[in-house]
Formats: structure tokens, sequence, C-alpha cells
């Protein structure tokens, strides 16, 4: 069905304001979710491709993959799976729209089931590099990124899909259904909140038992005559006694450096010589005061996402820069960097919707969060860098002593 440019404005206006209303039900989503037109456009990416679906199987970046198309029929409300020829799960579930509108369908998936991650090492990586101009390290590192997910989990956010997709119809044929919205939303959030107070109740340890029961278990080590054991125990123990600090006082750089040079010791441990580090921060600086916890989740990040997918391992460096009334410091390190769309999101400030490296996306912003609470808008964490040859991530402060 053809729509003049005026009217597929007006109607992709219509979209987003509709997906507004739908903000918290899209930010619990932890797929990839594209709505597409018939003619395979893709009208609006609520959460991002893979890039290697992106990059080897869609014929452009605005239009989905052959597989997908084929499978865009509307048969009612009736959600469509599939596996690609690469063995991609995936869905297909459509939206009605009024009749002088294309109808639409959100598409879902782009992900490896876990019974069937065996596909993701059998792709021909060699023959799609040569069909797409790209070299094999590059097609390699976009198959690494392809998320996979149990069973359970993936029919967990196809029914949220199809709660989108509902809303959708609604929304886009009449504006009465506000209420109904507000309710699922309320719902889904309510259900999520028990779901995880259920879960952080299992975690509840009183702190004084657990660093107790670790000092015995060094002695045991120390009496064994096993002295890395024992030296483990007192750094992993150090360690928990720094993270569960809970006041909002601020920290000399020192200590912060010291508990991430505990951390990176037990990782050496881990890694052996896949990982070597180091901190070059003038004994000056040292002094200078932060909140604590800020390098943590930065040095983890340049671990589990910059180091452990690289097989010969890497290097992750700390250093610091003055400049005037502020400091900043730097945590680097040479992996293969940020995908793309990653460091689209970042460069909008908009930590909260990286979804594809979830666990760096919370990191980052509560970082960026916190950094912003304690001293305002005008600092905060930038990525410096972040391409094949690695990343570097900068927080700026002002000097505190």
């Amino acid at each position: 069905m053809n729509i003049r440019l005026d009217e597929k404005k007006l109607f992709l206006d219509r979209i987003r304001q509709s997906l507004k209303k739908l903000n918290n039900l899209l930010s619990l989503s932890k797929i990839p979710l594209q709505l597409a037109a018939a003619d395979g456009q893709i009208m609006v990416e609520l959460n991002s491709s893979p890039d290697f679906c992106k990059r080897i199987c869609q014929s452009d970046p605005d239009h989905m993959c052959e597989d997908y198309h084929k499978r865009c029929v509307i048969t009612g409300d009736t959600i469509t799976r599939f596996t690609c020829h690469c063995g991609l799960y995936n869905f297909v579930i459509p939206i009605s729209t009024r009749a002088a509108e294309p109808p639409l369908f959100l598409l879902g998936g782009q992900i490896y089931e876990e019974q069937c991650l065996h596909h993701k090492y059998m792709l021909p990586v060699g023959q799609l590099a040569a069909s797409k101009n790209l070299t094999p390290e590059e097609v390699a590192r976009s198959v690494g990124r392809i998320q996979s997910m149990a069973q359970a989990q993936i029919t967990t956010y196809e029914r949220m899909a199809q709660y989108i997709a509902h809303n959708l119809t609604e929304d886009l044929k009449t504006t009465d259904t506000h209420t109904n919205r507000l309710s699922l939303e309320k719902e889904i959030l309510e259900r999520k909140i028990i779901d995880l107070e259920t879960k952080n109740s299992f975690l509840v340890v009183n702190p004084h038992f657990l660093f107790n029961t670790l000092n015995t278990i060094a002695r045991v080590a120390y009496y064994e005559k096993s002295r890395k054991t024992e030296e483990l125990i007192y750094c992993l123990s150090d360690l928990l006694r720094y993270n569960l600090k809970q006041d909002n006082e601020l920290h000399p750089l020192s200590e912060e450096l010291e508990n991430i040079k505990k951390y990176l010791y037990i990782q050496k441990i881990r890694f052996k010589d896949r990982l070597e580090y180091e901190i070059n921060i003038p004994d000056e600086m040292q002094q200078y005061r932060i909140p604590n916890m800020i390098l943590q989740p930065l040095v983890e990040n340049a671990l589990l996402h910059g180091i452990t997918p690289k097989c010969d391992g890497g290097r992750i460096r700390i250093t610091a820069k003055k400049q005037g009334n502020d400091i900043t410091l730097y945590v680097s390190d040479n992996g293969y960097g940020f995908p793309q769309e990653i460091l689209d999101l970042i460069a909008d400030g908009d930590f909260s919707r990286i979804k594809t490296q979830a666990k760096s996306g919370i990191g980052l912003l509560s970082t960026h969060n916190r950094i912003q609470h304690y001293f305002g808008a005008s600092y905060g964490l930038t990525v410096e860098q972040s391409d094949f040859s690695g990343t570097t991530i900068a927080i700026c402060i002002p000097i505190r002593q």
C-alpha cells in the first residue's frame, strides 16, 4: 500500500507517541525488537538488532532480512516463530492499523536458544566475510556478540512483546486504551519488583558472619601452608568490606585504587598470562577524594567486555590527568570496543537503553548518575575512544581534598 510522505510522517509521529507511553514495558525487554512495515522497511528500532544481522543478513540497515520479510503476513494477532538460515530464533507479531494505513509487524528475537548454541560455531565465517567485503575477524566479532538465552527467558520476553503489540494495535486504531495500558504496565512492574525482592531476600547475609567465616578459612589455609589461597581470601574479604560501604562520604582515591588492585589481583590468578594491568596515578593525586566504587564498574566492564572475549587476553590501564580544578580518571583496555549502536546511545547520554550489554549499561548508568548527583551536570562519564584497538572511558570530577 502506497502512502504519501506527509501521511507517512504523521503515521510515524503517532507510532512514536504510542511508544512513549509504552516506555515502562520496553525498558524491561532484553531482546532486539523492531517495528517494520510489510514492504520490509524498519520504521522504528525499539531494541537494537545485533551487529551481525545488520551487517551480514540485512540488505541495508533500514530493511528487515528476507527470512523476516517472507513471514510478514497478516494472520490476526498470531505470533509466528521461526529459526533463520543462520540458526537464530525469531518471531513476528502482526499489528493492525487503520484501513488507510499500512500494516505493521513487531519483529523480535535475533538470539540463539541455549540448546541450539552450537549453530553459532557452525557459521561459514570466511564465506560470509567474502560476500559482504568484510574481514573474517569482523564477522567473527559480530557473531561473538549475538546473545544467547534459555527458552524460559525467551518465552517471558515473547509474552511481553505480545503485550506491546496488542497495545500498539489498540492505540493505532483508537485512543481509548490509556487506562488499560497503565494497568498493564503497573501489573508487569509490580511483578518485576516482587521478583527482585524475592531474589534479594536470598542474598541477605550478615556481613560480620561473612567476614568472620572468610577469615577463619584464611587461617586454615595459613596453617595448611596454602599461602596463595590465604592471600586470595583476604583480598576477597577486603573487597566485600569496601563494596558494602553505604555512606555518602568522599574517600581518598588511594582507597579506591587499593580496592581495584585487590580485584585485579584475584582476576590475575584466574586469567594468568591473559591479563596484564597497570595503575599509573601520581601519589599527590591519590589524596583527592572521590565517591567510592566509581572506578570498579569501569574496570569490571573492561575485563568482561574488553579482555575476556580475546583469546590472547589483553591489558587494562588506569591513569589520571589534572586539568585546572578538575581531575579526569581514565580506564583503558585493548579489547574490541563497543558496537556502534552502543556508542550512539552513549553519545546521546542514553546509558539506560544499552541492552546488548546490559551489565555494562547498568554500571555505566549508575556511575554517571552518582557522579552527577555528587558534583552536578558538568561532570560525569564519557567514552573517549572505542574501536577495534580498544576502549577508553573517562570520569571527570572536581578536585576535593
